[in-house]
């Protein structure tokens, strides 16, 4: 059973992480690259953690419990005694890769898992940057993780199944999450359907063939999706889309992975969608 997580970085995803870990009685040790993004972080956590009790599904007590389990840190030698980390840090490959090293050489037990939340780098890769590829695993949450039950569980061709059993066992037991299991291929299960399909979305968009608004409720009203292509683009994040079809067109050289030119224009312009303001849609 695990008792001492480690989160390294504290976005959305992080953030979530260390708030479903902390409220199912497990100690975290959150680390932040700055003070200020430990602040934004501590907030964030705070405010949602404050939301469910006024939703009445924790009570003060319980809120008082999950916040005092949390602690935050600028130092990455502050998960040493982890027995199992996840890495929440931005989808980039590069970065991925030097946190990976870096906390391969903090964690003193040599039997803690190392995972990643990435959303399509191949575990492998990841497991290769450490001394331990065998602790390596992908744990893929979704967003917002309070809320979305998915796990998609990744194991590479080196690790141990020890290490998956139980990284499963923390996923589905300890946080009460549906866990699905996948092989080691850029993108999932999940990014690897879902990235070509929001990519076709932009593609019409960018051709004029329909608005924005139209092909969203397209899919809503006429597929039940519970949110359009281009709006679930904004939600997730277009650096973060742009970063997933990359490395899925990286891996399989197939056009459906190609980011389409107007996808690329976006991100250079710094309209990513929600986070700020300004995607497919404009936000207050």
């Amino acid at each position: 059973m695990i008792t001492r997580l480690g989160v390294v970085g504290a976005g959305l995803m992080g953030s979530g992480i260390a708030e479903v870990s902390s409220r199912r009685g497990i100690n975290v040790v959150v680390v932040e690259a700055s003070q200020s993004a430990v602040d934004r972080a501590r907030n964030r956590i705070t405010k949602s953690i404050e939301r469910g009790v006024r939703s009445g599904k924790l009570s003060s007590e319980e809120r008082d419990a999950a916040l005092a389990r949390i602690t935050f840190d600028t130092d990455l030698s502050a998960i040493a005694d982890s027995q199992l980390v996840v890495e929440a840090v931005i989808e980039e490959e590069q970065t991925k890769l030097d946190i990976f090293r870096r906390i391969d050489e903090v964690v003193a037990d040599p039997k803690a898992i190392l995972a990643s939340n990435t959303s399509s780098i191949p575990i492998m890769k990841l497991g290769m940057a450490t001394k331990r590829p065998e602790s390596v695993v992908g744990i893929h949450f979704f967003n917002p993780v309070p809320v979305m039950p998915l796990v998609e569980l990744v194991t590479s061709l080196l690790t141990d199944p020890g290490t998956a059993e139980t990284a499963n066992r923390f996923a589905a037991d300890q946080l009460g999450k549906h866990v699905i299991l996948s092989k080691d291929r850029a993108g999932f299960i999940v990014n690897a359907l879902l990235i070509p399909y929001i990519l076709s979305a932009i593609r019409m968009f960018e051709s004029g063939f329909a608005t924005a608004e139209d092909i969203d409720t397209g899919m809503v009203d006429g597929c039940a999706h519970p949110m359009g292509p281009l709006a679930l683009a904004d939600l997730i994040g277009l650096d973060t889309t742009m970063a997933v079809a990359e490395s899925l067109y990286s891996e399989f050289k197939e056009p459906l992975y190609a980011p389409p030119p107007l996808l690329s224009r976006m991100c250079e312009a710094g309209l990513l969608g929600r986070k700020t303001n300004r995607g497919f849609y404009q936000y207050d």
